[in-house]
């Protein structure tokens, strides 16, 4: 049973789409998981106690400061479980949670729950498009959260559109992933770089690039996930459970890469690195009175090209390009060129994803092997997830060969 043993807090939030998760719960418990169902004060209108008693075989908590409930077993409930999922979530209590509200007794479980937690939304299409909505959804995926998205169809409320609560195997198949996700990288000591460095022109202006650091924040997020001790080198400030070198230019981070690489197991170089920067940089403001302004530029360190000469065979070095046309040829020529063990390449061209978006679609070229993987566009949590399984453990990664 793929779920055996595991201890589950189902969270149900106040739609019409909570009788679905009886089907969920079945499929839980059947799976050897032991379920606890926990409400919000608006879900019990849509679902009852009784059958959540008889489905779990346990009991349902519902109010925050209730005598009849208020016992240890309510404390404890966040350290015991495994994982935490709410289906359906709605728009309200994603909003809370991406806000830290806890008004209620699920969003003081979720406040406090430092594991894996699954949220699958279920509302109106206008709902799922307002962008608060998504603003609030884009914070619990750069948290870490995993996001089943509704599906498209006929709403309860007679509207056609994204919505749906996601089907109830789909959602389960995701509960079985995030749980089967063993700490494979426990003992594995990665170094990730993230963002795009900001060379100074004068006090106010830099030369820079549209990196948002948002990927390789996800790696490092993702590696430490799975159990590696992380040391993340980003272009800007970041607070991390983990280990972070704060490093804005290319000779800064230079300075710090090779340091660190010595004691590391794997460098993912997924900063974006300026090329050049300002061969003098002014005191004071550039004012622009003062004439044209000229800059002259020269090249920064090759921090890629410095690793590859101390690189041991025992090391692993993945790099990224980002590229507006011939992207395969392109990263197989950097690739090679760098001495790179994998490299990950996205095409920047794209709208829907890549610089400074939540999402990204990638390709993965192993030096070794000569295989390709292509992924679809995806969170860049997932994304990173898909790197790091395919770098470390190469299960579950359908690729071609070259």
């Amino acid at each position: 049973m793929r779920l055996s043993g595991k201890k589950i807090i189902l969270g149900i939030t106040g739609g019409i789409a909570a009788y679905k998760t009886c089907g969920l719960i079945r499929l839980m418990v059947k799976s050897g998981a032991d379920v606890k169902a926990v409400l919000t004060p608006n879900a019990s209108n849509f679902i009852t106690e009784t059958t959540l008693r008889t489905l779990t075989k346990n009991p349902v908590y519902i109010r925050q400061f209730d005598e009849f409930e208020w016992k240890p077993e309510h404390v404890s409930l966040s350290d015991e479980a495994d994982l935490f999922i709410i289906a359906p979530a709605s728009a309200n209590t994603i909003g809370k949670i991406a806000n830290g509200i806890s008004d209620n007794l699920l969003t003081s479980l979720i406040t406090v729950f430092d594991k894996p937690v699954i949220i699958a939304p279920a509302m109106n299409c206008k709902m799922w498009e307002n962008k608060f909505v998504q603003e609030n959804l884009s914070k619990l995926i750069n948290s870490g959260f995993h996001i089943v998205e509704p599906e498209q169809g006929e709403l309860a409320c007679g509207y056609e559109g994204a919505g749906r609560l996601a089907d109830i195997n789909k959602i389960y198949e995701k509960i079985c992933e995030v749980i089967e996700q063993e700490k494979f990288l426990k003992g594995k000591r990665i170094l990730v770089t993230a963002g795009g460095t900001k060379e100074p022109i004068d006090p106010v202006r830099y030369i820079g690039n549209k990196s948002s650091g948002k990927m390789g924040l996800a790696i490092a997020d993702a590696a430490y996930s799975f159990g590696a001790e992380v040391c993340l080198v980003s272009t800007f400030k970041t607070q991390k459970p983990y280990k972070t070198i704060e490093t804005p230019t290319a000779e800064q981070m230079q300075r710090v890469i090779p340091e660190k690489f010595h004691g590391s197991d794997a460098l993912i170089m997924a900063a974006a690195v300026s090329d050049y920067r300002a061969r003098e940089v002014a005191r004071h403001k550039i004012k622009k009175d003062s004439g044209e302004m000229s800059i002259e530029l020269i090249k920064n360190p090759d921090i890629l090209d410095e690793i590859a000469g101390i690189k041991s065979s025992s090391q692993l070095v993945i790099g990224f390009c980002a590229e507006t046309e011939n992207l395969e040829q392109n990263a197989l020529g950097k690739l090679e060129k760098k001495n790179l063990d994998f490299i990950v390449a996205n095409d920047v061209s794209r709208e829907d994803a890549g610089f400074e978006s939540d999402y990204n679609a990638v390709t993965i070229i192993d030096r070794e092997t000569r295989q390709l993987q292509t992924t679809p566009r995806l969170p860049k949590t997932e994304i990173a997830k898909i790197i790091l399984k395919r770098v470390f453990s190469n299960y579950d990664v359908p690729a071609k060969n070259l």
